[in-house]
């Protein structure tokens, strides 16, 4: 039986100070007090002294409660009946449901060695054009969807969980508005999607110490499905009220801020979880695809500025679409070459034509004239963010690169493409009625 210790010397937000002589760091305490309970974390320790974060907050809790370590960090319990399940940020059953009996796996672990892993070599299919053309998404990848406040990034996430050709999908929510949590449930049970989803959302109400577990119990969760073979990807949504979880709590520690008052630690945190992603060989994988909110679409601020550093390219979504000008998947070149031998060129010759429409659309706000060649721009440009980027789409690969062939022909010559003659005598559109017999007159 451990001690129990009842010398609570401070008590700041919901953080509080404990004398003790055992408790190890991420250790597990059972706060007790004669109106309530609550578990905790021991998220610092120094000398005698142990602070816990408690989980159900500190309002009603005397300096006398009753403190006891567990001697173990968090954990969940993980088996087949976590899919199709609800969970809050410290675990507990969302759905009203019963609480899963299983075997309990740590939460919270240490990262793959990075020699011991796969170098990627497949491709995350999304259904969505501008990530499966233009920024594919490879097995293993970790990567952000930069955006704005108001943009549709838990929609684009929404979709995702539903047309993505992988085995299991992992959703830890943080900070989510209840309306938000409510679309995410709504839409992956309308689809049928449900029941290869495993959901730990915290709201804007719950304890700040759950939207700090989010991402470690959605990680390890993610981690034995790999184990065991699956395909498993990861969304997460927001990362940066995960980061303003952390500064709230250094704040109540008094810690010494950082860059906006976020820890000095921030990069570590939140590398920490994005270095979950891998491919074990022999066995599954884990894929993450973050939502990061830039407050005032700001990519320098402290979130999205140490994510880029950590992650291989990013996403970046304005207007309710993917800009093709900045978003980046930095190991696309592992899989285009291998999915299509027109994929990586016409890849290339596409975003060109559309770089050239953007500064057609400059002059034309500038009132000069418009030449032949602008015009065929702004056709082409306007069938491509139409046909190709919406956000409502879902096409194959296959599917949208010959939609990219399609729009190609509609505007262009095919020697004003810049593409090779062979990538065109084997790809370009034939007229149906290019081989038709005309017919005689009697």
């Amino acid at each position: 039986m451990r001690k129990v210790y009842t010398e609570v010397e401070r008590i700041a937000g919901n953080v509080v100070t404990v004398r003790a002589n055992d408790a190890t760091y991420r250790e597990l305490a059972e706060v007790r007090w004669p109106n309530g309970s609550s578990l905790a974390q021991v998220i610092k320790v120094e000398g005698d002294r142990a602070t816990l974060q408690v989980f159900a907050g500190s309002r009603g809790i005397p300096t006398d409660a009753h403190v006891r370590f567990l001697g173990r960090p968090v954990q969940v319990p993980f088996s087949e009946a976590l899919l199709g399940r609800v969970f809050d940020g410290a675990g507990r059953p969302r759905d009203r449901r019963p609480e899963v009996e299983a075997e309990p796996i740590q939460v919270g672990g240490p990262s793959v060695n990075p020699a011991k892993r796969v170098i990627p070599r497949r491709m995350v299919r999304t259904g969505i054009p501008m990530i499966d053309v233009f920024n594919t998404l490879v097995e293993s990848q970790k990567l952000p969807i930069f955006a704005a406040a108001g943009e549709p990034s838990n929609e684009l996430l929404a979709r995702i969980a539903l047309q993505a050709e992988v085995d299991v999908i992992v959703l830890g929510g943080m900070g989510l508005k209840h309306d938000d949590y409510l679309a995410f449930r709504e839409t992956l049970d309308g689809a049928g999607a449900s029941v290869r989803t495993v959901m730990f959302v915290h709201t804007a109400a719950d304890p700040v110490v759950e939207c700090l577990l989010v991402p470690d119990l959605a990680l390890a969760v993610a981690e034995r499905f790999a184990l065991e073979g699956r395909r498993v990807l990861v969304l997460l949504t927001d990362m940066t009220n995960f980061a303003d979880a952390l500064k709230e709590v250094a704040i109540t520690m008094e810690q010494i801020p950082s860059n906006r008052g976020y820890p000095g630690d921030l990069y570590s945190q939140l590398a920490a979880r994005y270095e979950k992603a891998v491919d074990f060989e022999g066995a599954g994988s884990i894929t993450i695809l973050a939502a990061t909110t830039m407050p005032g679409d700001d990519v320098t601020h402290p979130v999205p500025d140490n994510t880029g550093y950590i992650t291989e390219g990013q996403l970046y979504l304005r207007g309710g679409r993917i800009e093709p000008f900045g978003s980046l998947s930095r190991l696309k070149q592992l899989v285009n070459g291998r999915t299509r031998d027109d994929h990586r060129d016409l890849m290339n010759g596409m975003i060109q034509l559309y770089a050239a429409y953007r500064e057609t659309l400059e002059k034309q706000a500038m009132g000069f004239s418009m030449s032949r060649w602008d015009e065929q721009l702004l056709r082409y440009g306007s069938a491509f963010e139409d046909r190709l980027m919406s956000l409502e789409l879902h096409l194959p690969l296959e599917e949208a690169l010959d939609e990219g062939w399609s729009i190609l022909a509609e505007c262009f010559e095919p020697p004003q493409t810049g593409l090779s003659s062979a990538l065109i005598e084997r790809h370009w559109p034939r007229d149906p009625n290019a081989d038709r017999v005309p017919e005689v007159a009697d």
